[in-house]
């Protein structure tokens, strides 16, 4: 291919409808330019710097986006293609083989970067970054950690303990989590996950048990500070552990399906993120029996939750909880369902899944836009997702993914 070339570097995608991830009008007849991996323009076809010798790649009309985030996802899991009760009937060394298809579906889903919450490591973080398997760009958190009986606390009635086996951890003083989070940044986690309230999925607990009180989660998130400006995700569907999240000051609150109105605008005082992960409350969550219990109740709270939390100003980024209920690759679906049920306007659902995820991760130097001196994440849709996001939930609409200006998938047959 062109980009393995040493003569030629500059690529110019033309014939494309811009939405550059700002929340801006789509531009029509633009043009975006890239070099060496970067771009260096992405605007209107008329303003274009010349670009004579560049191989130039006609989209005859389809749209232009930045790539795309699912900042809360569990490449470990299965979603509905398995049990998560599977990992401890098999090697660890296989379940790493099981990764090589989901990372290889999400990506060409047109997601580039995901954080992954749970369950994956930092080999396989350095494992894609150095090219050895492919798939999104990963940032990893590697353990959630909770309090014994909290939503990381995985033992069952029959003695068993699945607590390591899913990715979890337990600390139960101040000083057992500052030792877990140093221990974590030692190993080089990207995030620090925190179950600050009890969850759907676990056993032992109930999504209004604090799974994780306030000098706990304090205690992390100065550690993760003090550690390399690690940032601090929190698990909090309920309002205890909303309530401690938010006041301990977490970067995001996962879920937040309980919030309230004060909270809501204590969020915004403090420039929190929210990570409603609404796709998942489209099906039961089936991981315990006890989950499929709990689902009915706290994915209707959770539709009914997030339009507030828009109409108040938090800022939400995309996520899906991919791999414990949805499927991966499915994780654009996203969008539409901020449009549903938060009342988005389609480009402020693009944004949540490109710009404001970007800042929450705080890689928006590199990555959420299409302009100059970013890297080139690309994701060519066919149709016109500020119109119809539902666009994007076909996979076969999503025409062109390139990373870092690689192509990692070209089902529009584009020449280059």
């Amino acid at each position: 291919m062109r980009w393995c070339r040493k003569d030629i570097m500059t690529t110019v995608l033309h014939n494309a409808r811009l939405i550059d991830g700002n929340g801006g009008e789509p531009v029509d007849d633009a043009v975006v330019v890239i070099d060496d991996g970067k771009i260096t323009y992405a605007g209107p076809a008329g303003d274009a710097p010349a670009t004579d010798g560049a191989t130039k790649v006609d989209l005859g009309g389809d749209t232009v986006c930045p790539g795309f985030f699912d900042v809360h996802v569990h490449m470990s899991l299965p979603g509905t293609k398995g049990s998560p009760i599977m990992a401890a009937m098999v090697p660890p060394s296989y379940r790493y083989f099981q990764l090589i298809d989901r990372l290889k579906t999400t990506l060409e889903a047109g997601v580039t970067t995901v954080r992954d919450l749970m369950g994956v490591d930092v080999g396989v973080r350095d494992a894609v970054a150095h090219g050895l398997i492919e798939g999104p760009r990963l940032l990893v958190a590697d353990k959630m950690l909770s309090q014994s009986g909290g939503h990381a606390d995985f033992h069952i009635p029959s003695g068993l303990d699945g607590t390591g086996v899913i990715g979890g951890k337990l600390v139960d003083t101040v000083d057992e989590a500052r030792l877990e989070a140093r221990e974590l940044a030692r190993e080089g986690v990207d995030v620090i996950k925190v179950a600050s309230s009890g969850g759907v999925s676990s056993p032992n607990d109930d999504p209004d048990f604090l799974g994780a009180r306030e000098e706990l989660v304090s205690a992390l998130v100065e550690e993760g500070h003090n550690y390399g400006g690690r940032p601090v995700a929190a698990h909090a569907i309920g309002l205890p552990g909303i309530t401690a999240a938010i006041k301990a000051g977490v970067r995001s609150v996962e879920h937040g399906y309980a919030i309230t109105d004060e909270l809501r605008k204590e969020m915004v005082e403090r420039g929190q993120f929210l990570v409603p992960t609404l796709l998942e409350t489209l099906k039961p969550d089936t991981a315990t029996p006890q989950a499929v219990a709990k689902s009915e109740k706290w994915h209707k709270i959770a539709q009914d939750s997030i339009r507030k939390s828009v109409e108040a100003g938090i800022k939400i980024a995309l996520g899906t909880d991919a791999g414990l209920v949805p499927d991966h690759g499915d994780n654009l679906q996203e969008m539409g369902l901020l449009v549903k049920f938060g009342g988005m306007t389609p480009l402020q659902a693009i944004s949540a899944g490109t710009k404001v995820a970007a800042e929450l991760c705080q890689v928006d130097d590199k990555l959420g836009t299409l302009e100059a001196g970013k890297l080139a994440d690309v994701v060519v849709v066919k149709g016109d997702p500020s119109k119809d996001i539902e666009v994007v939930n076909d996979h076969a609409n999503i025409a062109l993914v390139l990373k870092e200006g690689v192509v990692k998938s070209n089902r529009g047959g584009y020449a280059f």
